[in-house]
C-alpha cells in the first residue's frame, strides 16, 4: 500500500457564511493541493469535505496519515462514529447527528484505507496546515467573487432555515 499524508483544514467567514476548505496530498516528493467552497455552510462543515474531497482523491487503498487542526472532525471519525452508526446515526440524546451526509460520506470515503487520523494546532507554524488554510480562504474568496453581498445572505438564511428545521423522529418500519 502506498503511504500517503494529508493535511486538511476548512474555515468559514461567518459561521454560517461562505466557506472554503483545502487539503495538501503527499506521495513521496509528489504533492497534489485541492480545495473548493460553498455560499452557505459552517466551519465544521467545511473541514469534514476538506477530508472528504482529500480521501476521495484517492485511486487506489492506501496507508495514510490525516493531520487536522479540528478535534470535532478528529473525535467525530475516532471517538462518535461507531457509536452513531450503531444507533443508525442518533446521539445519545436521541437527536439526528448534525451533519450526518457528510459524516456518511466520510465514512465511505475512508473504507478502503487505513487511515492514522492525527490533531495538530492550527496556525502554529506547520507548513501543509498553513497551506491549506490559504487554499480554504482562496476558495472563499472565490465564492465571493462569484456572489453578490445580497445572494450570499440570501443563501446563508436559506441555510440556516433549513438547518434549523424540525427533523422527524425516524420511522422504525412497523
Amino acid at each position: 500500500m502506498k503511504k500517503i499524508i494529508i493535511h486538511t483544514d476548512g474555515g468559514c467567514e461567518g459561521n454560517p457564511g461562505p466557506g472554503g476548505w483545502g487539503a495538501v496530498l503527499a506521495y513521496g516528493e509528489k504533492r497534489k493541493e485541492i480545495s473548493g467552497g460553498e455560499p452557505a455552510t459552517t466551519n465544521n462543515r467545511m473541514e469534514l469535505l476538506a477530508a472528504i474531497r482529500a480521501l476521495e482523491a484517492l485511486t487506489a487503498p492506501c496507508e495514510i496519515d490525516l493531520f487536522t487542526d479540528s478535534v470535532y472532525l478528529r473525535d467525530g471519525v475516532t471517538k462518535w462514529m461507531k457509536a452513531w452508526k450503531a444507533r443508525s446515526w442518533m446521539t445519545v440524546q436521541k437527536q439526528p447527528v448534525k451533519n450526518v451526509d457528510l459524516w456518511r460520506a466520510l465514512d465511505a470515503a475512508a473504507k478502503p484505507h487505513q487511515i492514522n487520523w492525527c490533531w495538530l494546532k492550527g496556525h502554529a507554524g506547520h507548513v501543509d496546515n498553513e497551506r491549506c488554510d490559504v487554499l480554504a480562504k482562496s476558495a472563499i474568496g472565490e465564492v465571493r467573487r462569484m456572489h453578490r453581498p445580497d445572494q450570499l445572505k440570501a443563501l446563508v438564511a436559506e441555510f440556516i432555515r433549513a438547518r434549523d428545521a424540525v427533523v422527524p423522529e425516524p420511522s422504525l418500519g412497523i
